[in-house]
């Protein structure tokens, strides 16, 4: 298949799907890109105002209205690249008419940093079992990369993992531009749980910050934090990875301390005393972290994992524990 010939569909109408419209845009080799959006309304403002009206509306977006659709078959049977970029609670819901026959000889790419609920599985993982998507098929983007500073254009850096490399570096050169540099890898399950953990890490950052712990403590957090995803990844899935690359380490550095970061702000009003619902309600936004903490309860339940940060998380967030006695007692078997 030629260059000229490959089209990429984005499934997903948020910050991070708006983020890799103007990657692909920006990107110099020759392709067409098509769109899924949930919300007509939506979709008709980008036709008109070249704009998403809900996120990242400084990016402009010049796709011809035929490339922009609310039913997400037609893009998925259209494409030749599938990029799954809704929030992960969402994607059932998104795919819910797609079959298994739709994503034929495609490759499907996650840009999902989110675990599916209720399957309590990652995104490649779902896809294998219920689209029946070879796993060579199968392609995920993880790494410290902030929607917003791609809108802004500040260097940044994805990790194209894949057990294909050539099907990564064809995902790669596709999202590659000046302000993104991508790294290819072929640790796909590994890369995706953490993802799915470093979420849970900047929430529990975000929660004593609220308590009002400061950066030497939050400092302590992160680096029990990274060992703990260390251990958990060399059991779920063992590997020669380096835990300190920038797709791990490196994404939960950003995703616990930068600004941007929702899963931060999400712990933040817990700790300062807000309910679940109401932080929620406030942000308007997904916290993946939310929903990871209870997946992640369950993975470690069946396979009798211990996770202290991620089971704190959990008891704070789902069993309504006091966050000042658990953080508590977190910090005395922290090192």
């Amino acid at each position: 298949m030629s260059k000229d010939q490959i089209k990429i569909g984005i499934i997903g109408s948020g910050s991070w799907a708006t983020a890799m419209i103007k990657m692909l845009s920006d990107n110099e080799l020759s392709k067409s890109i098509l769109w899924w959006m949930r919300k007509e309304d939506d979709r008709n403002y980008v036709i008109r105002h070249k704009h998403n009206p809900s996120y990242l509306s400084a990016v402009e977006i010049h796709l011809q209205a035929e490339n922009i659709s609310t039913d997400a078959r037609t893009v998925i049977s259209e494409a030749d690249i599938v990029i799954l970029n809704t929030p992960s609670t969402y994607l059932k819901q998104a795919l819910s008419a797609v079959t298994a026959k739709d994503f034929e000889n495609k490759i499907v790419v996650s840009a999902i940093k989110g675990i599916v609920p209720e399957e309590n599985v990652v995104v490649g993982k779902y896809l294998m079992e219920n689209y029946h998507i070879p796993l060579d098929n199968i392609v995920a983007v993880g790494g410290p990369c902030h929607a917003e500073e791609v809108t802004l254009e500040k260097l940044s850096y994805l990790t194209i993992a894949s057990s294909s490399k050539q099907n990564a570096k064809q995902v790669a050169q596709y999202l590659q531009t000046h302000y993104i540099n991508t790294i290819i890898s072929d640790d796909l399950i590994g890369l995706e749980y953490a993802a799915v953990l470093k979420n849970i890490y900047a929430l529990a950052g975000g929660i004593c910050h609220g308590l009002g712990y400061g950066d030497n403590f939050q400092a302590v957090l992160v680096s029990n934090a990274i060992r703990e995803m260390e251990d958990f990844l060399k059991k779920i899935n063992p590997s020669d990875r380096n835990i300190n690359d920038s797709a791990y380490l490196g994404d939960l550095l950003v995703t616990a301390y930068s600004q941007f970061s929702r899963n931060r702000t999400f712990g933040n009003m817990i700790g300062k005393g807000y309910n679940v619902q109401s932080a929620q309600l406030e942000m308007n936004m997904i916290a993946e972290g939310y929903y990871a903490a209870g997946c992640i309860e369950a993975i470690c339940n069946r396979r009798a994992i211990q996770l202290p940060i991620c089971q704190t998380v959990y008891r704070i967030i789902y069993e309504h524990r006091p966050a000042i006695l658990e953080i508590k007692l977190l910090a005395e078997k922290l090192t």
